[in-house]
């Protein structure tokens, strides 16, 4: 399999951080969308990775939590069962914001159901440090309530 240098993959990821879109990165940089693609993947893993190292043991006082509504493919109306069942529809970004510093703590993608807001909240708890308490500011979307306690009082 062919490798691209580390000075083209940089020009690849610099590009796509400018706000190309990954059909435009792959005629800027002369390559394959399918290179596009793959350097994406690697580079989201890569960052999932050490995001998952690094925020650990944070010292937030204040996280706003919400989810945001996207869709992958197509809008549901628009998409069939065959399309569905691959992934394609309504897509839910919840994220934990640190409302002073900006970082995101914690984000998940998954269907607006409770035990997505569960999995963000328990996610959230094990990066905090342990011997502090934090402020949780969510909009009136009830899925977030139940969750709380139970992710923070365990």
């Amino acid at each position: 399999m062919n490798r691209l240098n580390v000075s083209r993959q940089a020009q690849i990821l610099r590009c796509l951080c400018e706000g190309n879109s990954m059909r435009a990165t792959a005629r800027l940089v002369d390559c394959s969308f399918n290179t596009v693609a793959k350097l994406l993947i690697e580079a989201g893993r890569a960052c999932t990775k050490f995001q998952d190292k690094a925020l650990r043991n944070l010292r937030c006082k204040r996280l706003q939590i919400d989810e945001v509504w996207g869709f992958v493919g197509a809008k549901d109306l628009n998409c069939s069962a065959e399309k569905k069942a691959t992934g394609w529809g309504s897509a839910w970004v919840w994220t934990a914001l640190c409302a002073d510093s900006k970082l995101l703590a914690t984000w998940f993608i998954g269907p607006r159901v409770r035990q997505s807001a569960s999995h963000l909240l328990y996610d959230l708890r094990a990066r905090l440090a342990r011997d502090h308490s934090v402020q949780i500011t969510t909009d009136v979307f009830g899925m977030h309530l139940k969750p709380v306690p139970s992710a923070f009082h365990a």
